[in-house]
Formats: structure tokens, C-alpha cells, sequence
């Protein structure tokens, strides 16, 4: 005879009508795949190879990938993938930490500070939509053809989406966190130490990632109309002689220059944020 019992009280009725319901938020969490970034490259790189030795894409509208890889050899066996990559990267390290460095600051204090704000917003309003590379002729005027000019324009490209983003995330930090930390006696200081800056950091580095691709592009324009050496000096050597591979390969050294940037930024992210995790 079986052991199972006849009847069933009702809770354990309802308990056996219970079932797990499995998480279903994983849509709102970020899963890493980072291959699929490298397969969409691979698979980008074949088409064009394809394409270019069997005609599909005419040769006077894009190289082979690998003749500019070739192209890349030549520059580095020849040592003048460095005599251009390493100004440019100095340009862009130095101006880029001036702008970033000073934005930061201006835009925390504009978003702690009323009668900051008041007078920094108009003016940042005024100067933010204003084309950056078209002030380029007025900082050679300024501070002469040399790297002077470079680091100037570059910092102030990288100044302006800077404070914009970084007032933005601040003012964005949630008022109900602040006056908790108020209503446990936290200092000002404290306050804006352990709840503000870090509250703000995910938009200021959402900013950061703005103005850095802002950088690289003034850096090309900067060396482009004043620079012997750097990779705006080389495209455009290479543009004016109708050199595609050259071209190209000047291209993806500014595109693989983006990577790393973002890749940093990225680093820093997972460092500075992990509270978030």
C-alpha cells in the first residue's frame, strides 16, 4: 500500500502549485562579448577583399585591405610609422589632459557653486556650438605655428563637451542620496566627496569618451594645416598624392587610435565603477 497520503492540507496544496519563476531581467544587464566586435571587423575586412579582387568594388574607390596592410609594414620597417604616430600621440595626450582636467573642474563647481553657474552656463552656451577647427587660424595667430597652437585647440575642443557633460551628471546625481547624507550629519565636503563626484563619474566619463573622439579629430585638423610629422600631416601627404594605401592606412591608424581610447575609458570605468556592479 502506498506510503503518499489521501489528502493534502491546503498549504501544501498551494506549495505544489508553486513553481520558481526564473529571472527574466537579463535584457537589462550588460553580458560582455567581446569576439563579436573582433568577428564584425574580420567579416568587414574579408567583404572588401572580395570585393576589390574580383572588381565588385572598383580600386580607385578603395585599396585591398591587404595591400594597405603591406603598407603598413613598409611604414613600420622604414621607422615612419613612429616619426608620425609619436607627435601625434604627444598632441593629443597633452592637449586632451589640459582641456579634460580644466572641463572637469569648471563644470563640478558650476554644478555645486549658484553664482558659478550663473555665470559660466551663459558663457559656455555661447562658445559650445561654435566650430572648434575654424578657430584654428586665430590660435596660430595667437600662439604661433608650433605645438602651442596644436595643444590649444585640442584643449579647448576637449574643454567645452567636457563641462557640459560634467554640470550635466552632477545636477543629474540623485537630491534624495544628498539630503540623506545631510540628515546623517555628513559634512559639505563629505557630501559631495562620497555622494556627488561619485554619482556624477558614470556621466562624466560618458562625456570623457565625447570629447577624446572631439580631440582626435582637432588633432588631425591641427596637423593638417601646420605640421611636418603626425598622422594629419601623413593623410594628408597621401591625399594629395592620390595614394589610397597610404591614405587608408593613415585612416586606420586614427580609427585603431579610437579603439584605445574608448578601450582606456573603458578600463577606468570598471575600476572607478565597480560599486555599480
Amino acid at each position: 500500500m502506498s506510503d503518499v497520503p489521501l489528502t493534502t492540507t491546503p498549504a501544501q496544496h498551494d506549495t505544489a502549485r508553486i513553481r520558481p519563476v526564473g529571472f527574466r531581467g537579463g535584457g537589462f544587464a550588460p553580458v560582455s562579448h567581446r569576439w563579436m566586435g573582433a568577428v564584425v571587423f574580420v567579416l568587414l575586412l574579408l567583404l572588401a577583399e572580395w570585393g576589390t579582387r574580383t572588381g565588385f568594388i572598383s580600386p580607385l574607390t578603395l585599396p585591398r585591405p591587404s595591400d594597405v596592410l603591406l603598407t603598413f609594414q613598409e611604414l613600420y620597417v622604414s621607422g615612419a610609422l613612429f616619426k608620425h604616430l609619436i607627435p601625434s600621440l604627444t598632441r593629443l595626450l597633452v592637449g586632451a589632459a589640459i582641456g579634460a582636467t580644466v572641463g572637469i573642474s569648471v563644470g563640478v563647481l558650476i554644478g555645486l557653486f549658484s553664482y558659478v553657474r550663473a555665470g559660466l552656463v551663459p558663457l559656455v552656451a555661447a562658445i559650445f556650438p561654435i566650430p572648434k577647427i575654424a578657430l584654428l587660424p586665430l590660435f596660430v595667430i595667437w600662439f604661433g605655428i608650433d605645438e602651442a597652437s596644436k595643444y590649444a585647440l585640442i584643449a579647448f575642443g576637449t574643454f567645452t563637451p567636457t563641462v557640459v557633460a560634467t554640470f550635466a551628471a552632477v545636477d543629474n546625481v540623485d537630491r534624495t542620496l544628498i539630503r540623506m547624507g545631510q540628515s546623517f550629519g555628513l559634512s559639505w565636503f563629505s557630501i559631495v566627496r562620497k555622494i556627488v563626484l561619485p554619482g556624477a563619474m558614470p556621466g562624466i566619463l560618458s562625456g570623457l569618451r565625447i570629447s577624446l573622439a572631439i580631440a582626435i579629430i582637432l588633432l588631425v585638423a591641427a596637423e593638417m594645416l601646420g605640421a611636418q610629422y603626425g598622422v594629419g600631416a601623413y593623410i594628408l601627404e597621401a591625399g594629395s598624392l592620390y595614394d589610397l594605401e597610404r591614405l587608408f592606412a593613415g585612416v586606420v591608424i586614427l580609427s585603431v587610435l579610437g579603439v584605445l581610447v574608448s578601450t582606456v575609458i573603458g578600463w577606468v570605468e570598471r575600476r572607478v565603477l565597480d560599486w555599480r556592479v
